[in-house]
């Protein structure tokens, strides 16, 4: 039976886009144009560390802890380049909220394979769409930049809900914005905890999009599984 879907809301990091290259590399190439010598890979390490660290002592950006998403990045790529060796405070803080702008513009994302074509399609089809992503406030300007902002009615992040996936209250929220019951909607997204499972414990259908390479999930039944984004409407039709 082909599902009565409404809404369909979407993850956006590696979902719809992507990096266009290892964090490690552009941190590496704009440390470089400051005349800072750093290794791209010890970088990414650090990078990794730092990001994880703040995570867990300021979850979700900061929010409700007092600070800006702004300052936590800024905080986290500075301690990304002191843990890999780099000494200079005042050079680091210059670096680090030129990179936290440079991470606004489609220079460092790239739209993933499907999306601009499969998006068009579902809106031609009538569905309504919104975003659910852990994100700063920033994601509405990259959307923008990456040319598909249009598709959607509303970009719900992670730091305005002031609640991040797979807690309920983000996707309940979204389902408020679109305006639907949780069994008309349906979540695409590439995590199985906090896409997949997170949408279906409120009730709402959600589809899993898994590129190559990546490990078997054994609860996700293959009719709820992308290999690309172009499967998602065949599986809605089906």
């Amino acid at each position: 039976a082909m599902l009565r879907l409404r809404l369909l809301t979407w993850d956006v990091k590696d979902t719809l886009l992507r990096l266009r290259r290892p964090v490690g590399q552009s941190y590496a190439a704009e440390a470089r144009a400051q005349g800072l010598r750093v290794q791209p890979e010890a970088l990414g390490r650090a990078f990794r560390e730092a990001y994880g660290a703040q995570s867990r002592r300021f979850p979700n950006y900061g929010r409700g802890q007092g600070l800006s998403s702004r300052q936590w990045w800024v905080d986290v790529v500075k301690q990304a380049f002191v843990l890999s060796g780099v000494q200079d405070g005042a050079a680091l803080t210059a670096l680090a909220e030129k990179l936290y702008r440079d991470y606004c513009s489609s220079h460092n994302w790239e739209v993933l394979p499907g999306a601009e074509e499969t998006l068009s399609r579902c809106r031609q089809r009538g569905f309504r769409m919104g975003v659910v992503s852990n994100f700063d406030n920033r994601l509405e300007n990259i959307l923008s930049q990456c040319s598909l902002r249009h598709h959607f009615e509303f970009v719900l992040t992670s730091e305005a809900a002031g609640v991040a996936k797979p807690d309920a209250r983000i996707f309940e929220e979204a389902l408020r914005l679109g305006g639907v019951p949780p069994e008309q909607a349906a979540h695409v997204g590439d995590d199985y905890t906090r896409d997949y499972r997170a949408a279906r414990a409120v009730g709402m259908h959600s589809f899993l999009l898994r590129t190559a390479g990546q490990g078997p999930e054994p609860e996700v039944p293959p009719e709820h599984v992308l290999p690309t984004l172009s499967h998602l409407l065949a599986r809605i039709e089906k």
